[in-house]
């Protein structure tokens, strides 16, 4: 004959079993699920670093064509600027 105890026991190293089985096979589909959009995100994760790298080229040229028009610019701008040839304005009338 089993006692209460012998068979609460028998349970609870049930129970315990059961949750490691639960935790193992989780475990399990969890790597599963990684490997596989690990797969599915491969080609994305390359997409992404080609674009990346595409940007820091085309900031690249930027950078450079910048630094070699800043100050042609600024010249031309300062000159516009500076010139200064009054003359009235094409709807200007004279009062008289």
């Amino acid at each position: 004959m089993v006692t209460t105890s012998g068979k609460n026991r028998r349970l609870k190293q049930a129970k315990e079993e059961a949750q490691a089985e639960i935790e193992q096979y989780r475990l399990q589909r969890e790597k599963e699920f990684k490997t596989k959009e690990a797969a599915a995100l491969g080609s994305h994760g390359n997409s992404a670093v080609e674009v990346d790298r595409d940007t820091v080229e085309r900031m690249a040229r930027i950078q450079t064509s910048y630094r070699g028009n800043r100050e042609a610019v600024l010249v031309e701008l300062l000159r516009r600027v500076c010139d200064i040839q009054p003359e009235f304005h094409a709807n200007y009338r004279v009062a008289g």
